[in-house]
């Protein structure tokens, strides 16, 4: 396809319908009539060879190729109203970012300082990562304009830069065994009961298996998927919690935790933020990828640190 032969207020009109869903409210939002939004729909599906929306109930899903141009399409059409309008501001416009939910707790309000003080009419929003759904996926498909990942893969075709490392503490309430009677041996910490973190509900980890090589396996009593979770049921239980730092330190006090040593070397997460090379040049993108770099290291404390490697794709 020539970009000579087609007409590119046709792009708009695509837009308009896969945002929408439905041509006649497509046509409204354009202020066209309804026959000619629906011509140029099949405009659009010649010059794509694609039906682009199929019909589905009372409404049109876009096709696999549909859902492929969406986030190119709404990052072009950015880009022609930025370079049509002397008085764009590039800056304004909402910037969305999936990472857990004790990143979004112990950095959101520093990140949206930063932010606001370099792009103020910028609006940032935060979407809680789960194990149904990686971040990874969002960033591929235009949900977000990043991802900040704990323990990343390898993701083919997008680009990656790890900002930290997080050093883990062990937590019990207060008055548990485990603060009284001296030392906590891996006999006394594999013995009590602990609560595992695990987003993809696995029940066990790297530091299980170093246990139970060591003759001391420890008895995982429930399995979680976020460490906020962990932290409130290790406030209200018997059982052991091993979660970040940082967000222990923020919550010890109000959930009544305390600190114990733990008996060998817990191994720190790796945080890196995830991007798609289509948003390598936006300007926003770029002054947040820059924004969370800056703050990781002066964030990072002496249990914490840059890891290893640069940029990937």
């Amino acid at each position: 396809m020539q970009l000579s032969s087609v007409d590119l207020n046709l792009l708009v009109v695509l837009d308009a319908l896969l945002e929408e869903g439905s041509v006649t409210r497509a046509a409204h939002r354009l202020n066209l009539s309804v026959p000619a939004t629906s011509r140029a729909l099949g405009r659009l599906r010649r010059a794509f060879q694609d039906p682009l929306l199929a019909r589905s109930g009372r409404g049109l899903q876009p096709t696999a190729v549909a859902l492929d141009l969406r986030p190119r399409l709404r990052l072009w059409l950015e880009q022609a109203e930025e370079l049509l309008d002397r008085d764009a501001r590039p800056l304004a416009r909402s910037l969305t970012v999936v990472a857990p939910q004790d990143l979004i707790l112990t950095w959101s309000d520093r990140l949206l300082a930063r932010l606001s003080a370099a792009a103020p009419a910028a609006q940032l929003r935060l979407l809680a990562a789960d194990g149904g759904r990686d971040g990874a996926d969002a960033v591929r498909d235009g949900t977000a304009d990043l991802a900040l990942i704990v323990n990343a893969a390898k993701y083919p075709g997008l680009h990656s830069l790890g900002l930290f490392r997080a050093g883990l503490t062990v937590v019990v309430r207060a008055g548990h065994e485990l603060t009284r009677g001296g030392a906590v041996t891996a006999e006394r910490f594999a013995a009590a009961g602990h609560v595992l973190v695990s987003r993809s509900g696995r029940p066990d980890s790297a530091l299980d298996r170093e246990l139970h090589e060591a003759g001391h396996p420890r008895t995982v009593r429930c399995v979680v998927p976020g460490y906020l979770a962990a932290l409130h049921l290790a406030s209200r239980t018997d059982l052991v919690a091993i979660a970040p730092a940082a967000l222990v330190g923020e919550l010890a006090d109000t959930l009544g935790l305390a600190p114990v040593e733990a008996p060998t070397g817990l191994r720190p997460l790796r945080v890196t933020q995830v991007w798609h090379p289509r948003r390598e040049q936006d300007p926003l993108v770029r002054l947040l990828r820059s924004t969370l770099t800056a703050l990781a290291d002066e964030l990072a404390g002496p249990t914490d640190g840059r890891p290893h490697g640069g940029l990937t794709a």
